[in-house]
């Protein structure tokens, strides 16, 4: 993990942390970097989710990319994927999103993007994070008439939903689709493309304020949709996150349907229709055994990579697939997409319901799912990388990875978007899992601790 970059961008608490000064400088070391071997003014696309910060580091950005002789272009509040879509489509030279996904409002952060729509890998991430801390002198300022220009485009959000809806080729006439906006970017488009679907659409968190991005609602939390499709007659329910590159799933009963069981819905339907390149799947080592167990049994490929997109897409890119994802809603499908797209999982989801014939809980029913036991704890960033070789850490987790054996399993990672170490025990037996799971966690809050 980068210095200002981790796994999703650059991201911390608003202002205070992620500052003003540290977005304009990566306007201006992005843009610099990003379009040194343009011969003409650079263009710089910037899209942003709802939170009350958001305007102000789209300031600041602004700011840095003009200062450096590059024209901003703002696509207002709009989706992750929507950014990386029109970046690669109306010629863009890079893209930015300002955004936390997930985390509440008082975070946020910065994603960048190619021209190609792809994230950046960690080489270029890297070189922009050393122009930023080791030679900002080198970074150099505009004046008289070559500064940069800040324009508007007021197109972008019709057109992305416009290429969404040809993106599934099935009338969706009838369904009943309950959506859960997180009170974020997919508040602007979903129920413009649902509708336009012909799905008959409910509407759930769906009107921002500001504060209230990810507040109880959302892919995060599930309990305001999961109530609602109880008592009410929906054939699907999807639970976006904040920048709605993220969707969840619940069935019309109310049962989640997380993105381990949409990651094989959705193989399961491409293989069967000879869509699924090399009959394979990519996911990661926080994919539920019950996947792999499904996979196996359905003659699909599965490959594990580390947690987080980006590694997802790499081995994607890297081996020609085109199916990939994480538990946690994160579905790439590379030969319509860039990265992850919520909105997209959602109408592929709906339009896989509606040719079945069958209720959503019949095809959740595709992986048995086998428990997990999840804790987080938060860890100052001095001690980052240092619990990897506490001997009192690893000697628990050998000891309960024994009792396990091959009816479980144990992961403790660090997260790469917040300051936590995450502990996950998965296994047949629960009272083996969650013993296992809470000595780990003790013996790892001791040494946050110390």
């Amino acid at each position: 993990m980068g210095r200002l970059f981790g796994t999703d961008g650059a991201r911390g608490v608003a202002v205070t942390e992620l500052t003003c000064e540290t977005a304009m400088q990566i306007g201006r070391a992005a843009a610099l970097v990003l379009t040194k071997h343009t011969n003409r003014r650079a263009r710089i696309f910037i899209g942003k989710d709802t939170r009350i910060s958001s305007d102000i580091l789209e300031a600041a950005l602004c700011a840095g990319i003009c200062s450096v002789g590059a024209e901003a272009v703002k696509l207002g509040v709009i989706p992750t994927p929507a950014v990386a879509y029109l970046v690669r489509t109306k010629g863009a030279d890079a893209g930015v999103m300002i955004s936390a996904s997930h985390n509440s409002v008082e975070f946020n952060g910065i994603k960048l993007f190619a021209s190609t729509g792809y994230k950046l890998p960690d080489a270029v991430e890297e070189e922009i994070e050393a122009l930023i801390l080791d030679h900002p002198e080198k970074i150099e300022l505009q004046s008289h008439t070559s500064v940069g220009t800040i324009s508007e485009d007021f197109t972008a959000k019709e057109e992305y939903i416009s290429y969404l809806t040809n993106c599934i080729h099935t009338d969706c006439i009838g369904m009943r689709v309950a959506l859960d906006c997180a009170n974020g970017s997919a508040s602007a488009t979903a129920e413009a493309l649902f509708t336009r679907l012909g799905a008959s659409v409910h509407m759930l968190s769906a009107e921002p304020d500001g504060t209230n991005i990810n507040k109880n609602c959302g892919s995060t939390h599930l309990e305001n949709l999961i109530e609602y499709m109880k008592n009410h007659d929906c054939d699907l329910g999807l639970a976006f996150d904040g920048d709605a590159d993220r969707c969840l799933a619940v069935d019309e009963t109310g049962g989640l349907v997380d993105g381990d069981k949409i990651i094989a819905i959705c193989a399961d339907a491409m293989k069967k229709e000879g869509k699924l390149k090399k009959d394979t799947a990519v996911v990661t080592v926080m994919t539920n055994l019950g996947f792999f167990h499904f996979a196996r049994k359905s003659g699909i490929h599965s490959m594990a990579t580390k947690v987080g997109d980006r590694y997802v897409l790499e081995q994607m890119l890297a081996d020609g697939y085109n199916l990939g994802g994480e538990q946690s809603g994160h579905i790439i499908f590379l030969d319509e997409a860039t990265t992850g797209d919520g909105e997209l999982s959602g109408v592929k989801l709906m339009e896989i319901l509606k040719k079945s014939g069958k209720k959503m809980s019949e095809l959740a029913q595709i992986m048995d799912t086998f428990p997990q036991a999840l804790y987080n704890v938060a860890i100052q960033p001095q001690k980052k990388g240092l619990w990897q070789d506490d001997a009192d850490i690893a000697s628990v987790i050998e000891k309960h990875t024994a009792i396990l054996g091959e009816n479980g399993r144990i992961l403790v990672r660090e997260s790469g978007t917040e300051p936590l170490i995450r502990i996950m025990v998965e296994g047949k037996n629960a009272a083996q899992m969650e013993a296992a799971a809470q000595e780990i966690t003790e013996q790892v809050k001791i040494f946050a601790e110390k």
